[in-house]
């Protein structure tokens, strides 16, 4: 049987294998009209690649972008600098303005602000976003850290908007926690979870 862990490298592992135990879940957060959900434990040298899963993310605000943002100090700062480029696939209910276009309006090239990784959702009752996010080897020393993401949301104006990011945070000190947002108003509802991948 062909397992994540089988596929995250497109290498076929021996069935005697050690070290293939896929994913380790760690912890998850659910919103309830919360400012932000921070993880701040967990994330160490266990792994070399965590991964959070985003799930029906609702806004309080109408509109307001979903952000993230990393610190090397356990959560008292959120304000490592990072260099981003975002590509996104939309299209209305109504098939109106399919598009496929770069997003220059919410990368960063090397800034502290919060990363945008979803785009104006919406906050009617039916609305929301998800999507996943793969930060690598946080506690790597040498390295710059990588991260991609993949997510998709339902926004106010009627449209699904899926958003391709990749980056790095321009450190060599260890991500040790990580912390998301809206732009504005809180996070009504929702989930994230944390894994590890071995």
């Amino acid at each position: 049987m062909t397992t994540y862990s089988n596929l995250k490298y497109d290498h076929p592992f021996s069935a005697n294998a050690t070290g293939t135990g896929g994913l380790t879940k760690i912890s998850s957060q659910t919103a309830s009209s919360s400012a932000s959900l921070s993880f701040t434990t967990g994330i160490d040298s266990t792994y070399k690649e965590y991964i959070f899963k985003l799930i029906n993310i609702h806004p309080q605000t109408d509109g307001a972008d979903f952000t993230f943002n990393f610190s090397i100090d356990g959560g008292s700062n959120y304000n490592v600098t990072k260099t981003s480029s975002i590509f996104q696939s939309y299209q209305g209910e109504g098939g109106l303005n399919p598009t496929l276009n770069y997003d220059d309006s919410r990368d960063l090239a090397q800034s502290t602000a919060y990363q945008v990784i979803m785009q104006d959702p919406g906050n009617d009752d039916d609305q929301s976003g998800s999507g996943t996010i793969n930060l690598f080897d946080p506690s790597n020393t040498t390295f710059v850290k990588h991260f991609i993401s993949d997510t998709n949301e339902y926004q106010g104006s009627d449209y699904t908007v899926r958003k391709f990011l990749a980056g790095y945070a321009n450190t060599t000190s260890a991500i040790n926690a990580v912390d998301f947002k809206f732009a504005s108003g809180n996070i009504d509802s929702g989930t994230i979870i944390m894994y590890g991948v071995s």
